[in-house]
């Protein structure tokens, strides 16, 4: 996969999720959350947000969990439209984010809050976990 978050202060809270034993997801990646408590790779706009991939995930390893990070300052790549700093930002796609509209927050793809602004498809700083 391409566009993976990059840690740039690491996180203090994370989260346990099962995931497919046939889905490899690697290091870095936005996490959508499904029922129950089932997470893999952010594919579209407005998925609720599950966390941030913290270890490798092997595609047929046998292991059926992973930890995601759910909070900290991650590089994260805009999906094209750009977001404005302090601007809330949501999954905007396969590992992109994209500024919230406010039907966005109550859907749970709330990623966090953008620390830097962004041209479209720009790298920026969020705030992951944070909405204020």
């Amino acid at each position: 996969m391409a566009n993976e978050a990059v840690c740039i202060e690491t996180p203090t809270k994370f989260a346990r999720y099962t995931v497919a034993n046939a889905t490899g997801i690697a290091i870095g990646t936005l996490l959508k959350v499904s029922d129950p408590n089932t997470a893999a790779a952010s594919t579209a706009d407005n998925e609720p947000f599950a966390g941030i991939a913290w270890e490798e995930k092997t595609a047929n390893d046998g292991i059926v969990e992973i930890t995601a990070a759910v909070n900290g300052i991650w590089d994260l790549k805009d999906s094209g439209a750009g977001i404005n700093a302090g601007a809330i930002c949501n999954i905007g796609g396969a590992n992109l984010i994209i500024a919230s509209a406010a039907a966005d927050l109550l859907t749970g793809s709330v990623v966090g809050k953008a620390l830097e602004t962004a041209s479209g498809g720009e790298v920026i700083r969020v705030a992951v976990g944070r909405s204020a």
